[in-house]
């Protein structure tokens, strides 16, 4: 069947609720390109929102796959403990934190937070958690009530579960303030939630995002990581990392958490960790993970054999080939591309992030939504022009850059480029 005439009788059967940025047939990919069902090349920039980190059907990964399809394809782990889980258990405990020595596998990054979450109320015995405003965890229906960086993933699911707080996030652009002073107001925010919301005794975690991702790409401080150690020390109560999006080198680093020299209880992870393959972990302690009744978490694809193997194929990947090096001194380059069009463009607000985690906040005369269609135009301009761009932030006004950790410093100038070209398509 060709491929025209697959796509006009079965797209219209996929499920509406998918919400559709591009409309082309994808053929195949390669490192930083998807090419078209038609012939079209693009200069993927989103990277499947941050999980092809080591570029589309990196070679060693691929075989990796092939391999281990002809060995095992499912190995339960309650039933079989396969080469595959122990391998990437390993090559894990060369790149975690040493404290950080257990580790658990899942499916996704929301089935991830929803164990992790488990884990720290069985340990401590209390029924709270505290989020971040723009926080984003996952859409299940645990993980939906831990997210708010859009009404949209949440409206009409309620009501969702209690005992989840809110705090404000450090969002030094937004608030008009220095980092340093929103760090310092959003850490005596919190310090107000537990006095007057959520008692301490009662609090089982506070969870973050190492990097907000879909609320709008924001680094935060190192002092408000740091407070926030302090305050669960001071405490009992138990710091979540999730670096769902941020972790496996997408920051520079393996994890983001190492800029801010800040270890916390538990690490979630997905996305970046198996190339595209279906694989999440909790990561953390023994002391912690020998708490738990046997049993008490787990599930059927867990730890898959063929997404562990691609684990370890991605790890090794992106130490061999130096990726970690490489994002950071690509994001450099990207930041001062995107700053350089910022001087001609005022419409671009702020330009963050942390290696190839980078965000362009775009605001028009203060106006949300005129904002909002802007960042629109852009993306679709940049697709004309051969390059895919996504959107985030609550009002879907800030542009986020997720190259492949592998981008040469040639893709990044293309990228600049079209970018520029957009810009001027897109403001008139």
């Amino acid at each position: 069947m060709a491929v025209n005439q697959l796509y006009q009788e079965n797209f219209p059967h996929m499920t509406p609720a998918w919400s559709r940025i591009f409309n082309f047939v994808a053929d195949r990919a390669e490192g930083a390109y998807i090419y078209t069902d038609d012939g079209k090349k693009l200069l993927d920039f989103t990277s499947g929102i941050g999980v092809t980190n080591t570029g589309h059907c990196h070679p060693k990964v691929v075989e990796a796959i092939r391999e281990q399809a002809g060995l095992f394809l499912h190995a339960q782990a309650n039933i079989v403990i396969h080469k595959p889980m122990l391998q990437l258990i390993e090559e894990l405990r060369k790149i975690a934190p040493p404290s950080i020595d257990s580790f658990f596998f899942a499916n996704s990054g929301a089935e991830a937070l929803e164990n992790a979450v488990k884990i720290a109320k069985a340990v401590t015995g209390r029924q709270n958690i505290i989020v971040f405003n723009g926080s984003f965890h996952g859409r299940t229906h645990a993980t939906m009530a831990l997210t708010t960086s859009k009404i949209g993933y949440r409206t009409g699911f309620g009501p969702l579960p209690a005992g989840i707080y809110v705090s404000p996030f450090p969002y030094a652009f937004n608030m008009g303030m220095t980092e340093e002073q929103a760090s310092q107001y959003a850490l005596n925010q919190l310090e107000y939630l537990l006095a007057s919301q959520t008692a301490p005794r009662d609090t089982a975690a506070i969870l973050i995002e190492s990097v907000l991702g879909e609320g709008g790409y924001i680094v935060p401080p190192t002092s408000f990581m740091k407070g926030l150690r302090e305050i669960c020390d001071k405490h009992g109560i138990m710091l979540i990392f999730d670096e769902v999006q941020s972790g496996f080198g997408r920051t520079g680093k393996w994890f983001a958490l190492e800029h801010y020299d800040v270890i916390p209880d538990i690490i979630t992870a997905a996305k970046g960790i198996a190339s595209g393959m279906p694989l999440s972990g909790v990561f953390t302690r023994t002391d912690i993970m020998k708490k738990l009744d046997v049993g008490s978490i787990g599930g059927t694809y867990g730890g898959n054999a063929i997404s562990c193997a691609a684990g370890v194929a991605t790890i090794r990947a992106i130490r061999d080939e130096k990726m970690l090096e490489n994002a950071a001194d690509k994001g450099i380059q990207l930041m001062t591309g995107l700053r350089k069009l910022q001087e001609e463009y005022p419409q671009i607000g702020d330009v963050r992030g942390k290696g190839l985690m980078v965000g362009t906040e775009f605001i028009v005369d203060k106006s949300q939504g005129k904002a909002k269609q802007l960042v629109k135009d852009v993306i679709h301009s940049t697709e004309e022009k051969g390059m895919l761009l996504l959107s985030c932030g609550t009002y879907d006004n800030i542009l986020r850059w997720i190259p492949p950790l592998n981008v040469t410093t040639q893709q990044i100038n293309d990228g600049l480029k079209i970018f520029g070209e957009a810009l001027k398509t897109a403001i008139k």
